[in-house]
């Protein structure tokens, strides 16, 4: 099963989003597709063995909108100097197309610039810069079609064209507004060029509207393109709505010109070609300000993308040389000066330093680094300078990979939003069909042709799919986008909705609410037993484990200088302990039940074993030859955040689980700490799901905290699993959220920016369902019925626009979300 994310273009409604989803959904293979409008993006799920993305893409284009994905060919887009013909341009495409692994190579030489598309395996880019320097030219600084801000400049460009357009409308249709209502306004006499009098001359009159009325279709005219081509293929959209609604009215006017022309100067009261010109004029501010507003609901990607420096420093020839960030390679070692940020992740190979990764995992104190720790890129080198070697670069390292679950979780829909989408696909053709009955229904009733015309027109305007659509997808994107400044990974909508029904957390004790760094406290031995012989004896023997437990006491016996013993056998003993032979003494170290299932008798130590457990330490027995040795206490600190984190759940009336391998009265003084409200104690690893499943089983909705490594299987029974880790944890896929730092207090914050979306969706779906339940029926002539007033076309377009402008609006005040601290 693959999955990729395809940027769409052309949208301009809930219903484009819906038809692209259909479309993709009926293909073979596919397991899931998913439209994000706000954002603009394709998430799909797929089976690579009987679909290709090409055809995928395809499919799209084919109803009429366009897939652009990221290819595993780099390409970038180089500007020329130097060049004085289009001979120049030929020249330069015949240099770089000879190198080997260059796939494409186009020069335009009205831009000045050429395109090339080239496999970083086979040639650098500087290779193919050198041979345009060689054939006479300059290759200038660096543009890339995929690089980070391109997305950011195309959503500008975007938003520049829409404002120019809406310029141009508003210029032509004011005027247009001016000469249609003057005339009619009585009350006060205002200024009016006597020479267009439409009663003394009508068809002049007329003309002017007409030739007024030109230029705003023509900055329109996408709304027609795209509109009637989906309503040829029958997947009606808001553009559909707005070409039938003013062609209408253009139409009817243009009839009514022709009957002045020929005459019939009455028809002159009979032009609506001011209601098409402020439709689309209000239409397109609408579109600006949305373009603006959506432009703004992924500003947490584009922050974490212009982390990454721009150029790194390589080793070449026994020289520093500095290159842009894209023409750094896998293998390459990188020098990294204090001060300076980390271009790409790779394994230190020379060189002390601190390294501040806050941005990966928000925690504001540097980390100390030396050969062969890891470095990634984006984190910021403090203090040494450091060589390292290239070992993840593009879209590999642990910052793409963060963006990249960011993408997919904005990409991904939440259970709230399938009422919406339900409806909004079924919506425009529903709308077509309730404004042909409207108008047909007054015309049968009043035999005004202009009346059922103004109702028509109405209903086809103030409908718009728009704020259906945006109200879930909007607060998803700020809401994940909020949730990954704050080192919360929520990677699916699913995930944001479920976590604010959570009534129970369970927390796995080691590593989670403790530090995971176990320390021995005490050694105390059974008669006949020396301190430092026991030790030496239990080092010796978890020399050989992984446990955390068995690590303490081997660390403690070589600050001590012990030095181990030759062990003869080991062997681990799930969720109990281990067992050794040491210079052929039979040795078992481990818990309560270890000793119990050996039969050894721990009476000799039970008070002192009671003691250390009350504590919260946890005993370690030691036998040998089947006699009780000694015990070996071990402590796993607290975490400064545990207890503030569980009183923040309870304050939101959330009950909190523990759930630990260790005895009952290591927990409960554990629990006891920091406020736990159920102890689940002695659960071995494997049996963790199924206490989680038993909570389920009492109704409730539970969240699990762990490392997201042995916790896996109860991370993925848990209604919301919950990896601790840092941020080069990202890609595990037993957690629904990754909480990046060690910080407890991020469990409730993440509750809590769940409840806050949730509520904000709420919102955005009242509004929007609300406002087209009140104005469709206003709009069709329901109050003029009963003696109300009629809602104008051009007042309708304007409450069209502003409904989508508002939901988009009210999913931006999600950015003021402030977590838990």
């Amino acid at each position: 099963m693959e999955s990729q994310i395809l940027s769409i273009r052309g949208m301009t409604c809930a219903a484009c989003a819906q038809r692209i989803e259909r479309t993709v959904r009926k293909l073979p293979g596919v397991k899931r597709a998913s439209v994000n409008l706000a954002s603009e993006k394709l998430f799909v799920e797929y089976e690579a063995d009987s679909l290709q993305i090409s055809v995928v893409r395809e499919s799209i284009a084919k109803i009429g909108y366009q897939a652009v994905e990221k290819s595993d060919t780099k390409n970038v887009i180089i500007p020329i100097g130097d060049m004085t013909c289009a001979a120049c341009a030929r020249r330069i495409e015949k240099v770089v197309g000879k190198l080997e692994g260059v796939t494409g190579a186009s020069v335009n030489f009205a831009t000045e610039k050429a395109s090339i598309s080239y496999d970083p395996k086979k040639v650098r880019l500087s290779i193919i810069r050198k041979a345009i320097e060689k054939a006479g030219y300059k290759a200038l600084e660096l543009s890339r079609p995929d690089a980070v801000d391109d997305d950011m400049a195309r959503r500008r460009k975007d938003i520049r064209v829409l404002w120019a357009k809406f310029i141009v409308s508003a210029a032509f249709s004011l005027p247009l507004l001016y000469i249609a209502m003057a005339p009619m306004i009585t009350v006060i006499r205002l200024p009016f060029p006597s020479g267009l009098d439409p009663m003394k001359y009508p068809l002049l009159y007329a003309l002017v509207e007409l030739i007024l009325v030109a230029p705003v279709i023509g900055v329109g005219y996408k709304f027609y393109t795209v509109g009637f081509r989906a309503l040829f293929q029958r997947s009606p959209n808001m553009d559909s709505l707005i070409a039938i609604g003013t062609t209408a009215a253009v139409l009817y006017s243009a009839y009514n010109v022709g009957r002045i022309a020929a005459g019939g100067f009455g028809a002159v009261e009979s032009l609506y070609f001011e209601t098409a010109g402020v439709i689309i004029t209000l239409i397109l501010l609408g579109k600006s300000l949305e373009a603006v507003s959506k432009g703004r609901t992924g500003e947490a990607i584009k922050k974490m993308m212009g982390l990454a420096p721009k150029t790194a420093t390589v080793i070449q020839d026994g020289a520093e040389k500095e290159i842009p960030i894209e023409e750094v390679e896998i293998g390459d070692i990188v020098a990294v000066k204090p001060g300076a940020k980390i271009p790409v992740d790779g394994t230190i190979i020379e060189g002390r330093t601190a390294i501040d990764e806050s941005m990966l995992t928000g925690e504001s104190m540097p980390v100390d680094k030396k050969a062969g720790d890891a470095v990634y890129a984006a984190s910021l080198n403090a203090n040494g300078a450091i060589r390292f070697r290239a070992d993840k670069i593009g879209s590999d390292t642990a910052l793409a990979q963060i963006i990249r679950l960011v993408e997919e979780a904005q990409g991904s829909k939440a259970p709230i939003a399938q009422t919406a989408d339900i409806v909004s696909g079924y919506f425009v053709p529903i709308v077509c069909a309730i404004a042909a009955l409207a108008g047909v229904a007054w015309f049968l009733g009043s035999r005004d042709l202009e009346f059922s015309l103004t109702i028509f027109i109405s209903v086809l305007v103030i409908a718009c799919p728009c704020a259906l659509g945006l109200a879930t997808p909007t607060a998803i994107m700020v809401g994940t986008g909020k949730g990954a400044e704050n080192g919360i990974l929520i990677k699916s909508g699913e995930a944001l909705e479920t976590a604010h029904k959570i009534d129970t957390v369970v927390f796995d004790k080691t590593g989670t609410i403790t530090e995971g760094k176990p320390a021995v406290t005490d050694v105390i031995t059974a008669r006949g037993t020396k301190r430092k012989q026991l030790l030496q004896i239990a080092a010796s023997a978890e020399k050989g484990s992984e446990h955390p437990l068995g690590q303490a006491i081997v660390h403690e016996a070589e600050d001590k200088g012990l030095d181990f013993l030759k062990t003869d056998t080991f062997e681990a003993i799930t969720g109990r302990g281990i067992e050794a032979k040491i210079n052929g003494a039979a040795v078992l170290a481990g818990n309560r039940k270890l000793m119990k299932e050996r039969k050894i008798s721990l009476s000799a130590l039970e008070k002192a074993s009671d003691k250390l457990a009350g504590e919260g330490k946890t005993p370690m027995y030691v036998a040998i030859d089947g006699s009780l040795a000694g015990i070996i206490a071990v402590a796993d600190v607290v975490k400064q955040s545990s207890r503030a984190a569980i009183e923040s759940l309870h304050k939101m009336n959330i009950q909190v689980a523990m759930i630990t391998g260790d005895n009952k009265k290591t927990a409960a003084a554990i629990a006891k700490q920091v406020g736990i409200d159920r102890v689940l104690s002695e659960v071995l690893p494997q049996d963790k799901s199924d206490e989680v499943k038993k909570l389920q089983g009492e109704g409730r909705v539970v969240a699990m905290v762990g490392d997201g490594i042995n916790d896996a299987p109860a991370l993925t029974q848990a209604d919301i699993g919950v990896a601790i880790g840092s941020g080069t944890d990202v890609a595990m896929d037993s957690a629904d959220i990754v909480l990046m730092r060690s910080d407890l207090m991020d469990v409730p914050t993440a509750v809590n920016l769940s409840k806050k979306t949730i509520r904000n969706i709420k919102q955005n779906l009242f509004w929007a369902f609300g406002y087209n339940t009140v104005g469709i029926p206003i709009a069709a002539g329901v109050l003029h019925l009963f003696g109300g007033p009629l809602l104008n076309p051009i007042f309708a377009a304007a409450a069209m626009s502003l409904s989508s402008v508002s939901v988009l609006t009210n999913a931006l005040r999600l950015k003021r979300f402030k977590a838990a601290h």
